[in-house]
């Protein structure tokens, strides 16, 4: 598979060792001081860039007609926007805050405690993140996917960084040198905690998962998310 590379950070440098490894050939290395992109060659791109040149990536390679898929968080209050402009070019989109197959499970998982959490009274919610200070966004994406989650099957209306009102679930967002990534739900009563966790030991896992969804989406049309990838529900 022929791979275009949106954003050549150290996910993008990621995704290429495990690219090449997996014998497919890297056709384009952008970095945001690219300004010719050529997908003449090209079979599929994956975009890890800035939320400030996410968007842009990822209309070039639908005008294109090759089908794209983002890692880029910080960006998602146009996601249907995106989502409208790859169903008008008959495209092909794939967006997943967390490529890791683990914590996709996790995902999972969360969404089913949160179901079960949602019948008990006297437990409140919150998350932690921790990411490496060179990521821009906060909270992670993946955080807030996971909010979202619970928000979608509870009472809780929104998140938030600060101070939580009832109705709101508490993100603690924090920055620490080399670490690839680190999520915690925990739900606390005045007699017990429950806590789920994923922790990332590097970035090898986004990075492969970024590939096998490269690798899934040839040759399909529409807007997908990682659950497709790996047949979940």
């Amino acid at each position: 598979m022929r791979i275009a590379l949106l954003g050549y950070g150290r996910m993008g440098k990621s995704i290429e060792s495990i690219a090449l490894e997996r014998h497919h050939t890297i056709t384009l290395k952008a970095t945001s001081n690219t300004t010719v992109f050529d997908f003449s060659n090209t079979d599929v791109a994956i975009d890890f860039s800035l939320p400030s040149t996410a968007i842009s990536n990822i209309k070039k390679a639908l005008d294109a007609g090759i089908p794209i898929i983002s890692g880029t968080t910080g960006w998602l209050e146009d996601y249907d926007t995106i989502v409208d402009y790859c169903s008008s070019k008959n495209g092909t989109f794939l967006y997943a805050s967390n490529f890791s197959l683990g914590v996709n499970i996790f995902f999972e998982i969360n969404n089913k405690l949160s179901q079960l959490m949602a019948k008990v009274d006297g437990y409140t919610t919150q998350i932690e993140e921790i990411h490496h200070t060179k990521k821009l966004d906060a909270p992670s994406g993946t955080a807030i996917t996971l909010a979202e989650q619970i928000i979608g099957n509870s009472d809780y209306k929104n998140w938030t960084l600060g101070e939580a009102q009832k109705d709101e679930i508490h993100i603690e967002a924090k920055r620490i040198p080399e670490v690839p990534g680190t999520h915690e739900i925990t739900y606390n009563s005045k007699i017990d905690s429950i806590n789920i966790k994923h922790t990332a030991h590097n970035r090898q896992g986004f990075a492969l998962g970024a590939v096998i969804a490269a690798e899934w989406i040839a040759n399909k049309k529409g807007v997908f998310t990682m659950r497709d990838v790996l047949n979940i529900g």
